[in-house]
């Protein structure tokens, strides 16, 4: 079941039980198996979100209000240890992106939305932290095919505060929190 966390304190206090769990799973299968057998996936921790508000036209910047968003997205991610920021290639994705990649100095890699499969695929062969920037549509089925809950359809018009954690722990499980950070919306 996936829960929803609208108090930082409480989100992180999650991620940190997330943490420890990872970590004391990975004690007790290592010391239950022996040594060429115990082949564990890397954990990785991935955020999805979508995109901040959004001014109106062909390819738009954000507004003054979404880039507030952004910002309050990199103060609640900047002890997270993100270490891979994805966006897809859209002014509203990458202004999004910006504010956290500029804090960690991290460059933004672009993805194809339309190649959500591929995506999920990389990510789960891929380890450590990751921040995905998606849209409406493709954050809720991105953490579908990542093994998680996508929840009901983001509300295009409004919903611009939904904050996805994805953990896959070494054990290959998959678990699912959905946050809300900055202004409330929707």
């Amino acid at each position: 079941m996936m829960k929803q966390y609208r108090n930082r304190r409480a989100a992180i206090g999650l991620l940190a039980a997330m943490a420890m769990t990872a970590l004391s799973a990975c004690a007790s299968v290592a010391a239950d198996r022996p040594e060429p057998d115990s082949k564990l996936s890397a954990p990785v921790t991935i955020f999805l979100v979508r995109h901040a508000e959004k001014q109106g036209g062909d390819d738009p910047a954000l507004t003054e209000g979404g880039a507030i968003r952004a910002e309050a997205l990199s103060a609640l991610l900047r002890d997270a240890n993100v270490a891979h920021i994805h966006s897809s290639d859209y002014r509203r994705t990458r202004d999004t992106a910006a504010p956290l990649a500029d804090r960690l100095g991290l460059a933004v890699r672009l993805y194809d939305p339309r190649d959500l499969p591929g995506m999920a695929e990389r990510l789960l062969a891929s380890e450590g932290t990751h921040l995905v920037v998606g849209h409406s549509n493709t954050t809720p089925q991105l953490t579908e095919l990542l093994g998680g809950e996508g929840g009901t359809p983001i509300v295009e018009a409004t919903e611009y505060d939904r904050l996805y954690l994805v953990r896959r722990a070494p054990d290959g499980s998959i678990s699912t929190v959905l946050l809300r950070y900055g202004a409330p919306t929707g």
